[in-house]
């Protein structure tokens, strides 16, 4: 099933749904994962890998973290080469001050949020849906 590209139609269908718990963002020297975590989002960077995952996992593991968000999940099935979405929900969250880190899935995009501020964040998102449609 191929992913909606129509700006339009991701917007006003985008349903962000907010995950529970708290995730951090870490990292770990080299390109191998360890063993004792299970991580929502992994990058490989020069430097290491990044993690995102459950504070708590990261906490048990002595991983340190900085950053502490909630998850948002756009339900709607974005293609990956759709242009706008990021955009446009990045510019709604700016405009109240609300910082996002983006991650496209293959069928979703994911955003990391401040997590004292998710759920202002995920109103924010229904607005914008409400005025895309």
């Amino acid at each position: 099933m191929m992913g909606e590209r129509d700006l339009r139609t991701l917007l006003s269908g985008m349903r962000p749904q907010l995950n529970p718990g708290r995730y951090v963002f870490t990292t770990v020297p080299g390109e191998a994962v360890p063993t004792r975590v299970n991580p929502v989002v992994t990058v490989t960077e020069p430097e290491g890998v990044t993690l995102v995952l459950p504070e708590a996992e990261a906490d048990e593991a002595g991983l340190t973290h900085e950053y502490t968000a909630g998850w948002i999940t756009l339900r709607v099935h974005s293609s990956l080469d759709a242009v706008g979405l990021t955009a446009a929900v990045s510019l709604a969250l700016a405009d109240v001050g609300l910082s996002c880190n983006v991650v496209a899935g293959f069928h979703h995009d994911h955003l990391f949020v401040p997590y004292e501020r998710a759920a202002e964040a995920v109103d924010v998102l229904e607005t914008l849906a409400a005025e895309s449609a």
